[in-house]
């Protein structure tokens, strides 16, 4: 199937055409004559198989056929959780829609106010913007979704995951009820199934891959590490390969990331980084140097995990395991994308064992071992013991004659064992009492006396 059998108008093709696409992905093979046939729509496909395009491209064919009678106003509405996903949608609403008369912006967090109030104030046919945002020039009617047509929810799952759920609820209820409205999502959990009845009618379902497949274009490896410095010194092994045209690094915390991107700076890397405490000023001038190739190794918390489209990366490093098996997948279709090849790249030590176990359950494999010569651990990788805390023991059970709750606190030479009864009354003896008296100031002591 090619993109002429799926009925776009010609200066759609021909947009198409010079970027250099001749036949549509599945995700949008099945959703684009759904979608410009007006139903609603849930759509599941993994990162890096063209969901962009398959709700960009029908709307910009409805949004290029005038509507007589109707007002001047917003026509459609693109909602999405991250500035770069708004951001690559926006310039992809653009491209495509280079030869059609539809005006169209992005509403952010991050940027300066008087740009989106001035823009607002024109009329717009599409809108690409993020839900905090949004919701602030809602609320100061800067924005009227009364005359909403079309309402995409892009990166659905993503959203719900960053805490959205409200605003997006919001957002539907200030649209008109007789809108079409699209949900997209790289997974279908029981939130986001919920989430598509309340707000779609009867919706036609599409589910191109299971939520667990991951690229068969990337090679996934685990490197065993046997501590924080064993995992620096096989970056600077694995990151001076000359095959490594462009790497993203990903880190836990953003504090990690900066330290990180100024580690590899300072040894002459072309590095950066990118995680939410940025201004949006600055983001939008790491992408854009990553793209233009003046930035070689991106570190980047999971903000970057979906929404960063970047032609070339080479390899995913994962300097530290997600929480999340599913932010797995995402982390790595950043590499391996439209048929392009890709590494994937994962640290994992004994700390990491029950994050690296999730990820493997999910995936539904185990992740082949490779080592870094003259680099190989140590340690083998095992689930770490915990320890168990010392603390109240329930009553009952041996802790104290009839019932009688204890704690234990104090240093390695002079510990003591204090207690309460239910009826409130101290149960220590005289010694335990003089050495209560020694640790009044403690905050065992202070807890004790909290609790009676």
């Amino acid at each position: 199937m090619s993109f002429e059998n799926l009925q776009l108008v010609s200066p759609i093709l021909k947009a198409v055409n010079e970027c250099g696409y001749t036949d549509p992905t599945p995700i949008q093979a099945k959703s684009i004559p759904k979608v410009l046939a007006g139903r609603d729509l849930i759509a599941s496909a993994r990162t890096g198989t063209g969901k962009t395009a398959a709700f960009i491209l029908p709307a910009l064919q409805r949004l290029s056929a005038p509507c007589p009678g109707r007002k001047r106003g917003l026509r459609a509405l693109v909602l999405t959780p991250t500035r770069e996903l708004a951001e690559q949608i926006t310039q992809s609403a653009r491209l495509y829609g280079k030869y059609l008369r539809v005006k169209s912006t992005s509403i952010v967090g991050g940027m300066p106010y008087h740009g989106q109030i001035r823009a607002l104030s024109k009329s717009l046919d599409l809108v690409i913007a993020t839900p905090g945002r949004l919701i602030d020039h809602l609320e100061h009617r800067r924005i009227n979704l009364s005359g909403l047509e079309l309402l995409v929810l892009d990166e659905a799952d993503r959203m719900l995951d960053m805490g959205f759920i409200e605003d997006v609820e919001k957002i539907v209820h200030s649209a008109p009820p007789q809108r079409q409205t699209l949900l997209f999502a790289a997974t279908l959990n029981n939130t986001i199934v919920k989430l598509a009845r309340r707000i779609l009618k009867q919706p036609e379902h599409i589910e191109i891959a299971t939520p667990k497949t991951t690229h068969e274009y990337i090679e996934q490896r685990l490197h065993v590490a046997d501590n924080l410095k064993h995992k620096h010194s096989m970056l600077q092994s694995l990151i001076a390969d000359p095959g490594m045209t462009k790497a993203i690094i990903f880190s836990a915390t953003k504090r990690d990331a900066d330290n990180l991107a100024r580690e590899l700076y300072a040894q002459g890397h072309a590095a950066a980084a990118l995680h939410g405490d940025m201004k949006q000023s600055a983001r939008n001038r790491t992408m854009s140097n990553m793209r233009r190739g003046k930035i070689r190794l991106l570190v980047a918390t999971d903000v970057a995990a979906r929404g960063i489209d970047v032609a070339g990366i080479s390899h995913i490093i994962n300097f530290d395991l997600p929480k999340c098996a599913e932010d797995y997948v995402h982390r790595i279709g950043r590499t391996g994308r439209a048929g392009a090849s890709g590494i994937a790249i994962s640290f994992a030590s004994s700390k990491e064992f029950n994050e690296l176990s999730r990820i493997e359950r999910y995936i539904g494999k185990t992740l082949p071992k490779h080592v870094v010569p003259g680099l190989e651990p140590t340690h083998s990788l095992r689930q770490m013991t915990t320890k168990k805390k010392r603390g109240w023991q329930p009553s009952g059970q041996g802790n104290g004659r009839n019932g009688l709750k204890r704690k234990t606190f104090g240093n390695k030479r002079n510990t003591v064992t204090a207690g309460y009864s239910r009826d409130k009354k101290w149960g220590s003896t005289k010694k335990e009492k003089k050495l209560i008296v020694e640790y009044r100031n403690s905050k065992a002591i202070r807890q004790v006396r909290g609790v009676s």
